[in-house]
């Protein structure tokens, strides 16, 4: 049958555990050193104590007279016990240079011969030694009686070994009660310890713990949400494989500062607030994130929690949705248009005018054939020749013309692959919108788009420029109009400020440029530029190409 220790499962179990045997420890080395120390301590003790009795007696001038008389023993007994009492040693023994004994604890031991060594003191020395007698092992002292140079006897005083263990025990016990204070004190401690520290673990012991670390681990490396937490300096505190790759940092950034991240100041400005943020949209060089922001606090602030969120895909679909509603409207208006043609037809013809009829429907036919040959034939790109279309019948419903440039050429199957036509719906769709949103409501509102490729020292490119009637962008505001947020109009239901930003990004993201100037009539004109691989290599963009991001709200 095996005999089982159960062992302490809870931390303060544990501890205490630890502590008792580390005590036992430390009691018993110090123990074994002190009673080794102490015995040796006061066996010296014990020896010079006897040296200095026996020394005593030995230079006392009665005792010198009466070892001359014929019954010493008559005057040195009563003597020899008064300096037993008076020294608190265990026997003072005078005897005569043959050890025969004239005084003794026991008197029934006097003239007997003195058990020990005499050999040394005879020679006129005095010396201790250990040795067991009558009344058992002793620390004894052996000195001479002199009379001039002659040994008229010898005086022995001694301490029993018994009185001086008796001592070191005493010694030990006062130490043990010490080391059980001690363990008292060391339990009372743990305890209180232990309490402190379950208030702080919220009643976890160290089990639950470790396997709520290791949950905690997996969770940060499972989700695929960024997840950023700060200290109360603002510091990176803990950031997980999806925060990384969402924020585009790289490298160990636990320990430094929201501020030394390289994010865009409006991010950085939303992790470096002291209030909660609620998904708030941000831009960074290539997404769109959600950020949502929680302080931590326990009576102070301790830091803040951040959850990100990429929004790029759906932000790019919210963009195609809203440019298929709008050339639903457009087609809803068609619609409308045609049918008012169609009863305007049919009432010239009940009129009996079949001519002015047939010349009526004609002339809508023609007017809106030229209009789609002329985009086709500036642009025969597909997508951008529909959002044209669509574009050009929104702007018409809104009191604004939007034309095609005579210059624009751009022929299809020339836009290489890496250049997705999600993309090009983003940057076009958003400039016209924002275009025609400044043209409405000027004198001759137009709106005018040009779309081409050109071939400069820096290689070939794609040029897209929208220019507008409007009031036109302020110098100063000339860099500020692209940052996200920024917005000369009545903010929406969805916010504004967000689509030059997404414009921008979007060419950047494929190594091009977004620039606002003031437009040959008046108004502002934005332009785009993105470069093209020369052909036979590859036909891609100078910058890798990501996920596009659709049409946003204008800025």
């Amino acid at each position: 049958m095996r005999l089982t220790v159960p062992r302490p499962r809870s931390l303060a179990g544990q501890l205490f555990a630890m502590q008792a045997v580390l005590i036992a420890v430390v009691v018993a080395g110090y123990a074994l050193f002190t009673y080794v120390s102490d015995r040796s301590q006061a066996e010296e003790a014990a020896a010079r104590q006897a040296r200095a009795v026996a020394r005593s007696v030995a230079d006392s001038p009665s005792v010198l007279a009466a070892a001359r008389t014929s019954d010493p023993t008559a005057e040195l007994q009563p003597y020899a016990l008064r300096v037993m009492r008076d020294t608190e040693v265990d026997f003072v023994t005078i005897m005569d240079p043959r050890g025969i004994r004239w005084t003794h604890p026991d008197p029934r031991q006097i003239g007997q011969t003195f058990q020990g060594h005499t050999e040394r003191a005879l020679k006129g020395r005095t010396f201790t030694e250990t040795y067991t007698g009558t009344l058992g092992p002793s620390v004894r002292a052996v000195t001479p009686i002199r009379d001039g140079d002659e040994v008229v006897g010898l005086v022995s005083a001694g301490i029993r070994v018994e009185q001086i263990t008796q001592r070191v025990q005493g010694q030990l016990t006062a130490l043990l009660g010490v080391a059980a204070g001690a363990l008292v004190l060391g339990a009372v401690g743990t305890y209180v310890v232990n309490a402190r520290l379950r208030r702080h673990t919220h009643g976890m012991n160290a089990t639950e713990l470790s396997r709520m670390h290791d949950y905690h681990q997996a969770a940060l490396h499972a989700v695929r949400e960024g997840l950023l937490m700060l200290d109360g300096q603002y510091r990176v505190a803990l950031i997980n494989d999806g925060g990384r790759e969402l924020l585009g940092v790289a490298g160990d950034v636990v320990g430094r500062s929201v501020a030394e991240l390289g994010l865009p100041a409006p991010l950085t400005g939303a992790l470096l607030a002291s209030e909660p943020r609620v998904d708030e949209v941000h831009l960074t060089a290539s997404r769109v994130l959600v950020i949502n922001t929680s302080p931590v606090s326990g009576g102070e602030r301790r830091g803040t929690v951040a959850t990100l969120r990429d929004v790029t895909e759906l932000q790019s679909l919210t963009g195609e949705l809203d440019s298929e509603r709008g050339f639903t409207q457009a087609l809803r208006s068609q619609a409308h248009e045609a049918a008012n043609r169609l009863h305007t037809v049919v009432s010239l013809i009940e009129l009996g005018r079949a001519q002015e009829a047939v010349e009526f429907a004609t002339a809508e036919l023609e007017l809106a054939q030229a209009l789609t040959d002329q985009v086709v034939a500036a642009v025969s790109e597909p997508v951008l020749a529909a959002l044209l279309l669509g574009k050009t019948a929104q702007a018409n419903e809104r009191g604004v013309e939007l034309v095609v440039s005579p210059d624009s050429s751009l022929d299809d199957g020339l836009l290489p692959e890496t250049l997705p036509a999600r993309d090009l719906v983003t940057i076009l769709g958003n400039l016209i919108d924002n275009a025609v949103d400044a043209a409405q409501g000027t004198v001759r509102a137009r709106v005018t788009v040009t779309a081409r490729t050109r071939r400069p020292a820096t290689g070939p490119e794609l040029v897209l420029r929208v220019s507008d009637t409007g009031p036109g962008v302020d110098p100063a505001h000339a860099e500020a109009v692209f940052e996200r947020g920024f917005s000369t109009k009545p903010a929406g239901p969805g916010g504004r400020g967000l689509g030059l930003a997404l414009v921008r990004q979007t060419a950047r993201r494929h190594g091009g440029s977004l620039s606002v100037a003031e437009a040959d009539g008046g108004g502002a004109e934005f332009e785009v530029r993105l470069p093209l691989r020369e052909p036979g290599t590859g036909g891609g963009v100078t910058a890798a190409a990501t996920a596009g991001t659709g049409a946003g709200d204008d800025a």
